[in-house]
């Protein structure tokens, strides 16, 4: 059973990665060294293996028919680097509020714990 607690597993949760074996995208030691670019942000390690997948898949698929089926490289290259910029986005936001949280709670608005008319002892 996969642990999609663990960071590797949730950038490979968030790729689409989620074949066993010789079946995945990325090893698990790929997939860490995005964690270590992107400072353990899963969101953005995520973004970052989707862009190299969209750019193999422009490299390499290009524009192919044969018979009934067709595919476009480019444009499955465009819609990953949009889902690449969407979790880059939300990976912003959630660093917004955390750096926010991270102030309020920097100050003890409590006081120290002595009286109002209490002298402050050393």
């Amino acid at each position: 059973m996969v642990d999609y607690k663990e960071p590797v597993q949730q950038v490979r949760l968030l790729t689409g990665d989620l074949d066993e074996g010789e079946n995945q995208i990325f090893t698990d030691d790929q997939l860490k060294g995005f964690l270590g670019i992107t400072d353990g942000s899963v969101q953005r390690a995520a973004a970052d293996a989707i862009d190299v997948i969209a750019s193999s898949e422009a490299l390499i698929s290009k524009v192919i028919s044969t018979q009934d089926r067709s595919t476009d490289g480019a444009k499955v290259a465009d819609a990953l680097r949009k889902h690449a910029a969407a979790l880059r986005q939300r990976a912003k936001e959630e660093e917004e509020v955390a750096e926010l949280e991270s102030f309020f709670t920097a100050f003890d608005l409590t006081g120290p714990g002595r009286q109002e008319s209490e002298e402050m002892r050393l």
